[in-house]
């Protein structure tokens, strides 16, 4: 049969779409769909061998960092879309490099990053693969490089090094004293503001100057004149005591917080030092007879026995404050153990004109024994205070001058408690349970101190990844090798953010990388004088020496060689 040629043509075309709807209709018989992929993925990445979770640590200035794809990657798109940014947002330069066939990308930054410094790497969508497939979903993580391991500093003798910060730190209360009045100013930025109880640890620190040569004892006897006289003519006092702040050019008291009158733990401070100054000046010279004339007279107005609410209580008071009426904003903050105001506790108890019973030492500061721990941490018993012990400037402030060697009484070894409180704390930084960057055997010390925007008590109960270079170095009678070797690594390794003109700043945190520019008197104090009592035990036998405060202390039920 012939066939037009225009029915040829649509039997053909009939024909074909029959053989296609077939070929289909074979291939969908198992009802899978044909596979197409659009996108690939990162399959794994990491810095310096470490696959990060969150923000790392102590990453080097030249680390390597690698991503495996999931696709060859189209080396046209990296610098475009893997970026590596500083602090600043701004772009850091790096080679790459490939392997497994491009779906292996490797960088590093061509040149060292900062010691010390957070950087960000992005990986962002518009990477495309080899065939031109898009990435499904970037990332994006931070990283903090690791601290500048070499001496700051010429490494020197461990005795010269000590004197080199004391000598240093001293300077905080000499030069930098209160032209006007003498007294320590409470920190660098104070202006007139000036703290009796950083004046008191002002005060030791210069007679360790004296001692050590720093400066002459007839300056060191003028200067503490200058202070007592300022004390005696220009500054309120209620029953004897003084007020935690005072204007240092005119007397004038200045609040600190809600308190606007009398202070007794920050007086007690204060005569913690004059008492070893009357003591260090025991000469016949006529000027050093009117100080210690001075110096009685402030010791002995103070009406200890009337911080017990005038009697009515069995507790020593830390605030009066008159311009309140009601009883409690008057009277603020019994004075329970166990912290920092052992040394209230004592003078009030050695006080020759105006004494308090043992009983209120009993009830009040040991709290009818409830000051007692016991308890075990790291494997050490503590005798006194809260869990973990609190922060390390419960040992220093009133240790100053009490020496706790072989000293006993009903609640427990006092040099027990300093040392097992100390090494508790040092190995909790050791131990470093919260993985603070930073914390290690060399780098550990938790206290009062300033903090990034603000100022805490510090302690493995209240940890915020802040490290106090007066916690460790204070500590030094107690645990002279970790806190040496912790002086040394502030002092060398840090020494280029941590060291200024008064020695050491007040703290620092490794984390969140930070470090205080203060200074401040009740920090600085104990540096300088609680490494001379572990060289000499100069603050130790001046203040031990009263004997008031043999009487006293014998009186509350202590026992030590040195009484």
């Amino acid at each position: 049969m012939f066939l037009s040629r225009e029915t040829y043509l649509k039997y053909i075309k009939w024909l074909l779409l029959f053989s296609l709807l077939e070929g289909c209709t074979k291939n969908n018989s198992n009802n899978t769909p044909p596979v197409v992929s659009y996108s690939f993925g990162i399959q794994s990445y990491s810095i310096d061998g470490i696959s990060p979770s969150n923000i790392v640590h102590n990453i080097s200035t030249k680390p390597t960092i690698k991503f495996q794809f999931g696709a060859a990657i189209n080396r046209a798109d990296v610098v475009s879309s893997i970026s590596l940014k500083n602090n600043f947002s701004n772009l850091i330069s790096y080679s790459i490099a490939y392997a497994n066939n491009d779906s292996v990308v490797i960088l590093q930054p061509v040149l060292p990053l900062n010691y010390l410094s957070k950087y960000t790497v992005s990986v962002s969508i518009p990477l495309r693969s080899s065939t031109g497939t898009t990435l499904s979903s970037g990332i994006s993580f931070s990283f903090y490089t690791q601290i500048d391991s070499t001496d700051k500093f010429p490494v020197i003798a461990d005795t010269a090094l000590l004197t080199l910060v004391q000598k240093q730190t001293f300077k905080y209360f000499w030069d930098f004293g209160h032209p006007t009045s003498g007294m320590a100013r409470e920190r660098n930025t104070s202006g007139d503001v000036v703290t009796t109880g950083g004046t008191g640890f002002g005060i030791m620190a210069m007679l360790v100057a004296i001692n050590r040569g720093f400066i002459s004892r007839t300056d060191g006897l003028n200067r503490i004149t200058t202070i007592t006289n300022f004390l005696t003519t220009k500054c309120q006092r209620w029953h004897g005591a003084f007020s935690h702040w005072v204007n240092g050019a005119t007397g004038a008291t200045v609040a600190f917080g809600n308190n606007n009158g009398a202070d007794l733990v920050e007086t007690s401070y204060l005569l913690e030092g004059l008492l070893s100054a009357r003591q260090f000046f025991n000469t016949t010279d006529a000027n050093e007879k009117l100080l210690r004339d001075s110096i009685n007279s402030i010791w002995n107005n103070v009406e200890w026995n009337w911080f017990t609410q005038n009697g009515t209580q069995q507790s020593l008071y830390w605030q009066y404050n008159p311009s309140y009426t009601n009883s409690a904003d008057v009277w603020s903050i019994a004075i329970n153990g166990w912290n920092e105001a052992l040394i209230t506790y004592v003078l009030a108890a050695s006080s020759s004109t105006h004494p308090i019973a043992k009983n209120v030492y009993d009830v009040g500061w040991a709290s009818s024994g409830k000051i007692k721990n016991g308890n075990s941490y790291y494997g050490i018993t503590l005798p006194l205070g809260p869990s973990y012990g609190g922060p390390l400037f419960f040992e220093q402030y009133s240790f100053i001058g009490i020496n706790p060697t072989s000293l006993t009484d009903a609640y427990a070894n006092y040099q027990t408690q300093a040392i097992a409180h100390t090494q508790i704390n040092y190995n909790y930084c050791v131990n470093n349970p919260n993985q603070y960057a930073g914390y290690s055997n060399l780098s550990w010390g938790l206290t009062a101190s300033d903090i990034e925007g603000g100022y805490t008590a510090s302690s493995p109960t209240n940890d915020v990844g802040v490290i106090a270079p007066t916690a460790a170095i204070a500590s030094m009678p107690y645990t002279p090798v970790p806190s040496i070797n912790a002086l040394k690594f502030f002092y060398y390794k840090l020494g280029d953010k941590l060291w200024g003109n008064y020695g050491f700043y007040d703290a620092f945190n490794l984390t969140n990388p930070w470090f205080a520019t203060s200074t401040l008197a009740i920090d600085e104090g104990p540096i300088i004088c609680m490494i001379e009592n572990y060289r000499s035990g100069l603050l130790w036998n001046l203040f031990m020496s009263c004997p008031e405060i043999k009487n006293g202390m014998k009186n509350l039920g202590f026992s030590s060689p040195n009484l």
